[in-house]
């Protein structure tokens, strides 16, 4: 590790460790030498001057919170000695010019994917189930079984082998300690369909009660996963008496693309009566559709055909510092090379608004920005919270102190370039370049949203580890740290521990990410989270959620 500490911002007034300081120890940075007067975990800050109550606080550049009482130069930040603020913003005619990295290396690079008949690219080929309500859930499920395993997608045969091992065991009077899991062979996967890379099931409480606008906008998501370029056919389950009413939903299907030729099946077991008779029958339709989508091989694509989105979650004190730069630096070559990239996370672009704004050179673009972020700060402040309660236990534990703190390193997933479009919920993305998307810091409801705004695939950041996967996007995990890297082995696809370290920079790091995320669109390099069949999906109900 070439340094010990990091300022991140020359306005910054207070310094980043990166790795563990003792008190009384004096670390250099940039010819300025700093003594700390307490213990210093690594990725915590320390303040290098002293701050009288109601100082602002500094980094990366922007207000992330105010003193709260006398601190002295050293001393570590702590939710006690700070609290969140955060400076007011508004549309300025900035007139924003950016200049963009050099893709001269990616300027004939493609990738191979699944061309639809509305022009747009599939990065994967999955079959969709989709349940108008929660009511067919169960359905879904037995489906699910049925046709997973029996075509070679399930990934749960080695937990079955090691629970059959702890029965023998237990039935022949021997430990069950003595049962290793490890060393239990993984059954090896046979797909029967080559060329369809997963069968996909979109299970959710939604449908019916609640709210008819939260019934509206399930609608709007589940259109926008069924026209997902990396569907390649979809499966409807229907009731019959739900809220959101079959034909509604396939209104929404076909106003979402005029040219949609996939193979699309619906049953409405209020019609069809026989329980029995609806499930084998959208069995058999399907089993038909995937012997059709499996016809279609990959094909090359200019990368100007990817969406990216980025997203970060189980963030800790390194994510704004290694993992969220180095995917910024990798979503400004994308951009540059003419594709789109979706940064969404409302609550966690608290702080940071006016940055954003101002590399908006539309003003109608900016207000609809301002206009989303306060009506949702405002509907959280009516229920007692609000974006400055975003931070986890688990965010706070490894140096992310307020929500501007967190705020301000998650926004740089999205690069510097201009933003180009805002998109509220289940809005897609059509403009070329970055986009913001309204959605909730909660990963899963982010992740959910961005794939319906058209991401086909997904750069995902954390410095603590966590399973986020999505059915439809590949989710692609980038480490802070090398340490979790290492620890979490089975969920992390990427590094930037080098980063921290002294290693890698940011461009270089940055760079790698994007030659990964080609492999994957490829199908060359399949992500942690999809092998391990990590599909979250959760409908954002409009309500408060950080």
């Amino acid at each position: 590790m070439k340094n010990s500490v990091i300022k991140i911002h020359p306005k910054d007034n207070v310094i980043v460790a990166l790795r563990n300081l003792q008190s009384g120890e004096t670390v250099h940075f940039q010819e300025e030498a700093y003594t700390v007067t307490e213990d210093i975990p690594a990725k915590h800050k320390f303040f290098i001057r002293d701050m009288q109550p109601g100082d602002a606080v500094l980094m990366y550049g922007v207000l992330v919170g105010n003193a709260q009482q006398f601190i002295p130069a050293g001393a570590l930040m702590t939710t006690t000695n700070i609290k969140h603020a955060a400076e007011p913003y508004a549309f300025r005619e900035s007139h924003y010019k950016w200049h963009g990295p050099d893709v001269a290396a990616f300027k004939n690079v493609t990738f191979n994917g699944y061309h639809r008949t509305d022009g747009s690219v599939g990065t994967a080929n999955y079959w969709l189930f989709i349940p108008t309500v929660f009511c067919e859930n169960r359905n879904l499920d037995v489906m699910k079984a049925a046709l997973q395993e029996s075509l070679g997608y399930a990934v749960t045969d080695q937990y079955k082998n090691f629970t059959q091992y702890l029965i023998e065991a237990y039935q022949n009077d021997e430990s069950i300690e003595g049962v290793s899991f490890e060393n239990i062979a993984k059954p090896s996967v046979n797909k029967l369909f080559k060329n369809v890379d997963g069968i996909k099931f979109l299970n959710h409480q939604g449908g019916c009660g609640g709210i008819r606008q939260d019934t509206a906008v399930l609608g709007k998501l589940l259109a926008a996963y069924a026209n997902h370029p990396n569907v390649g056919g979809v499966t409807v389950i229907s009731l019959g008496c739900q809220n959101l009413q079959l034909q509604e939903l396939l209104s929404e299907i076909k106003s979402n693309t005029s040219n949609l030729e996939k193979p699309l099946f619906v049953f409405e077991q209020q019609q069809i009566g026989n329980e029995s008779m609806l499930i084998a029958e959208a069995i058999r339709a399907t089993f038909k559709g995937l012997i059709q989508i499996n016809q279609m091989d990959r094909k090359p694509a200019p990368l100007s055909k990817l969406t990216l989105g980025v997203k970060c979650g189980g963030s800790d004190g390194f994510s704004g510092i290694s993992a969220n730069p180095a995917v910024g630096y990798c979503a400004d070559l994308l951009i540059a090379l003419g594709g789109k990239v979706l940064l969404a996370e409302f609550p966690e672009l608290c702080g940071v608004e006016q940055e954003l704004i101002d590399r908006m050179n539309n003003k109608a673009i900016a207000q609809k920005f301002i206009h989303l972020m306060q009506a949702y700060s405002v509907s959280a402040l009516k229920v007692g919270s609000g974006f400055h309660m975003n931070p986890s236990p688990g965010n706070i534990k490894d140096g992310l102190i307020t929500d501007a703190i967190k705020s301000a390193g998650a926004a740089k997933k999205g690069g510097t370039s201009p933003i180009v479009d805002v998109l509220d919920y289940t809005e897609k993305a059509v403009k070329p370049g970055l986009n913001l998307v309204c959605t909730p810091g909660n990963d899963v409801e982010a992740t959910t949203g961005k794939a319906a705004s058209g991401a086909n695939l997904i750069l995902f950041t954390t410095g603590l580890g966590t399973p986020t996967g999505n059915p439809v996007c590949p989710v692609i995990k980038v480490s802070s740290n090398s340490s979790l890297a290492e620890k979490m082995q089975d969920i992390i696809d990427i590094n930037t521990g080098p980063v921290v370290e002294g290693e890698l920079t940011i461009e270089q790091m940055g760079t790698q990410i994007l030659e990964y995320c080609i492999k994957t669109a490829s199908g060359e390099i399949t992500p942690k989270a999809v092998l391990l069949n990590q599909d979250d999906f959760i409908p954002w109900k409009r309500g408060v959620s950080l």
